[in-house]
């Protein structure tokens, strides 16, 4: 079968069931003593544009968009490893100006590669401390669902050729770990990642789009593009944070527009 049609969630899947893979149900890992582990890559033209971002901002998303999985953790950072192929004929200046936006969340680097490649490949490991991780599998029925901020503002900027820059949600990550029954950065769009909660929970999410906060310039539908890097979180009580939704008896995602089912897309890697 190709990946096209197995998509990513079906290889981590199929990863877990042959043994050759285990604990990927987040995207962040938890060894012992609270230390917490993450991974991500940028690869040309599949997550980033050059013509549409500067290297300073390329750097900034590397590590911001690491820095969220930890969020999702409730985890404090605590270090970066960066790993960096690209072109020869690449400009120094445009390395300093890249790790100059990798510094800006003030996570210090402290390690990581280099090696050549035809395009830009930028991938970034995180490591960061806490006391409880959430995760994707303990959200109930009854649950609230929440946000820890406006969605759309990626999938708004695509459509306008440029990127937006990710949040840094560590504050609110840490405030929303201490209770949360499950929790997850948007990164694949709304429905998808409450897809995550869903499956690993065992619950139906219900989620009422008319709730959801957009940002400026932003439709539903761009809900949908994923890159948003809020977190979602399924609490006994949203305290200041947006309620969208609830978690019920049942399976999957129920998306909601003035009552009535609708569809909304995400992404996958390879379909």
């Amino acid at each position: 079968m190709k990946l096209s049609q197995l998509g990513e969630l079906g290889l981590l899947a199929d990863l877990e069931q042959r043994g050759l893979a285990k604990g990927i149900e987040n995207d962040a890992t938890q060894l012992e003593e609270g230390l917490v582990v993450t991974q991500d890559a940028l690869v040309e033209d599949v997550h980033f544009r050059l013509a549409w971002m500067s290297w300073r901002d390329l750097g900034y998303r590397a590590a911001a968009v690491n820095l969220s999985d930890l969020a999702a953790s409730g985890a404090d950072p605590e270090a970066l490893l960066v790993t960096l192929a690209l072109p020869g004929n690449t400009e120094a200046e445009d390395v300093l100006e890249l790790y100059e936006g990798l510094n800006e969340p003030g996570v210090p680097i402290v390690g990581g590669d280099t090696s050549r490649a035809e395009k830009v490949m930028l991938s970034v490991t995180a490591l960061g401390r806490s006391g409880r991780i959430p995760g994707r599998a303990g959200a109930r029925s009854g649950d609230r669902l929440v946000v820890t901020g406006p969605l759309g503002a990626a999938g708004a900027a695509f459509r306008n050729k440029r990127f937006a820059r990710p949040p840094l949600r560590l504050a609110e990550g840490k405030e929303l770990a201490r209770t949360a029954h499950a929790m997850i950065d948007v990164s694949d769009g709304l429905a998808v990642d409450a897809g995550h909660i869903s499956a690993r929970s065992g619950v139906r999410c219900v989620i009422d789009l008319g709730r959801v906060p957009l940002a400026e310039g932003a439709t539903i539908e761009d809900v949908g593009f994923g890159e948003d890097f809020e977190l979602l979180a399924a609490v006994e009580e949203a305290g200041g944070f947006a309620e969208i939704g609830r978690c019920e008896v049942g399976h999957g995602v129920v998306l909601l527009q003035n009552r009535e089912p609708v569809q909304l897309g995400g992404w996958d890697h390879f379909a």
